[in-house]
């Protein structure tokens, strides 16, 4: 068969058209990345009022992940921290049910979050080993060797495609710490600017198309980061974690994107990205964040079967009820005076002779509480079950911590030491100029002559500079009121039934 010119053209037209298209499809790739932060054991889906919809959990959760997994070509999941506490699954097998659990939601890469240290540094190498997906952290050394303590980064290859995550944790996992007096003091928090700069000039040799930051140091940080990064280290992304911030799109600063996904299971962060071989660069790109619910995810029946043999195990040894409040009493944010605060609060005030009892707001686990307790809901919205401190301060001292505590930069959301107190306390604070304006007892002025005597929880005065704004030189001497702040609570629930706590303007600002 003779070919005509016309012909030969429109063949040689259509084969390079065919190359233009393998080449684009060679030089720019979609990826899907599902990114969740702090899930605190948010095991379970939970029926909202008026319609049953199920809104949360890893059955649901997973449900929406496999299909994602099954819908798009290159799907990556990532966790930027704090998979563990926040349920009795997680307390009572320490983590261990969290790590099986994940293992089944098979994350692609996982940061530490500051929550990962609270059963102790030794224990989270255990946990770490159990692991079946890879943890990242470039930030957390061991001083006297000069050693990293996790791997510091991953590259993942998909699709011919080089992604790489670096993880980096918050300060707050030095507190953490802290309570752990056998390696505490060996394990130092370096600069995280520093160490993302050294990963990236090491492998920016490498075909690096996407590096992300897998982050857990609040939002807010994010953004300062972000702001002091060297664009010539090509960084693209940090998805973070630990303010437990809800975003309507994600930040842009020095032209990397910043998300996370506020908080547990009821919603996961989806970036849709496009990106060019070439450059090294995201030229495209759609965030939400997906709802996770009954109306729009098949829940993982095997997953849910799976979580149930714990929570049937956890069920029959936390199931009994041990008392009854008069009303369900809610903590819906940790910034301010709550009325379970001042339950805790006045509980502990019970136990000696006390003036000001401080609770840490972040130490209440849930925005409600009642009105029926069994001995598993008390342990799980105050799980950190922890000794009690007293302590003889001078009035100076006690004016201090107040004005300490209640500044703006001690109540960023979702990041802030804010503590509760007990009745007959009154702090008023100026928030116009950020100075206490008044502080009484009983309705008598603090005496900065006088002293007072205060009760701490053992993470509050282990960290007392970051909590309370003076050293624990400072706070002096201390004796130990209990063992177990648990058992205070129990027994106190148990012998006294249909308590009531009201929001008494304790902590007032104006």
């Amino acid at each position: 068969m003779t070919v005509k010119p016309s012909q030969t053209k429109s063949l040689a037209q259509a084969t390079k058209s065919l190359n233009h298209q393998a080449d684009s499809q060679e030089r720019f790739k979609k990826f899907t990345i599902l990114h969740s932060n702090d899930m605190h054991g948010d095991f379970l889906a939970e029926a909202r009022e008026g319609d049953g919809l199920l809104i949360g959990g890893l059955s649901l959760l997973s449900g929406y992940i496999n299909k994602v997994r099954a819908d798009e070509k290159n799907v990556i999941y990532a966790i930027a921290g704090d998979m563990l506490q926040g349920s009795m699954i997680d307390t009572e097998f320490r983590g261990l049910s969290t790590m099986e659990i994940m293992n089944y939601l098979s994350p692609d890469v996982v940061t530490l979050g500051n929550h990962e240290l609270d059963y102790g540094f030794p224990h989270l190498l255990f946990l770490e080993k159990m692991a079946n997906f890879p943890i990242v952290n470039a930030n957390l050394y061991i001083k006297k060797y000069g050693k990293r303590l996790m791997t510091p980064y991953l590259i993942l290859n998909v699709d011919g495609f080089d992604i790489m995550f670096i993880g980096i944790v918050t300060e707050e996992v030095l507190k953490s710490l802290k309570l752990d007096t056998s390696i505490g003091t060996f394990v130092g928090l370096e600069d995280a600017v520093t160490e993302v700069g050294k990963i990236c000039n090491t492998y920016k040799r490498e075909d690096i198309d996407l590096t992300v930051l897998l982050t857990h140091i609040g939002f807010e940080e994010d953004k300062k980061l972000a702001a002091q990064l060297d664009p010539a280290w090509g960084v693209d992304m940090i998805l973070g974690g630990h303010s437990h911030t809800l975003l309507e799109q994600p930040a842009e600063v020095n032209g990397i994107l910043i998300a996370q996904a506020a908080v547990g299971t009821d919603q996961i962060g989806r970036f849709d990205i496009t990106v060019d071989d070439e450059t090294n660069q995201i030229v495209d790109w759609k965030w939400e964040l997906v709802p996770i619910n009954s109306d729009n995810c098949q829940p993982d029946r095997d997953l849910e079967n799976f979580i149930a043999t714990y929570k049937e195990a956890v069920d029959r040894k936390y199931n009994r009820i041990i008392g009854r409040l008069n009303r369900k009493l809610s903590h819906p944010v940790r910034e301010q005076e709550t009325e379970l605060g001042n339950l805790f609060a006045d509980v502990f005030a019970s136990l000696d002779k006390l003036d000001v009892v401080f609770v840490g707001s972040g130490s209440i686990r849930g925005t409600s509480f009642g009105p029926v307790i069994t001995l598993g809901d008390l342990k799980e919205i105050f799980s950190f079950d922890g000794p009690l401190y007293k302590y003889t301060v001078s009035g100076a001292k006690l004016l201090s911590i107040f004005n300490y505590i209640l500044h703006d930069n001690n109540r960023v959301p979702g990041e802030s030491n804010f503590l509760q107190v007990n009745r007959g306390v009154q702090a008023i604070f100026d928030t116009s100029t950020q100075q206490l304006a008044s502080l009484t007892l009983q309705g008598q002025d603090i005496d900065p002559a006088k002293e007072y005597n205060i009760l701490l929880q053992d993470y509050t005065c282990m960290n007392a500079q970051a909590c309370l704004g003076l050293s624990e030189a400072e706070l002096g001497e201390s004796k130990v009121l209990t063992t177990s702040s648990q058992n205070v609570l129990e027994e106190y629930i148990t012998s006294h039934q249909h308590i009531d706590s009201h929001l008494e303007n304790r902590l007032v600002f104006i």
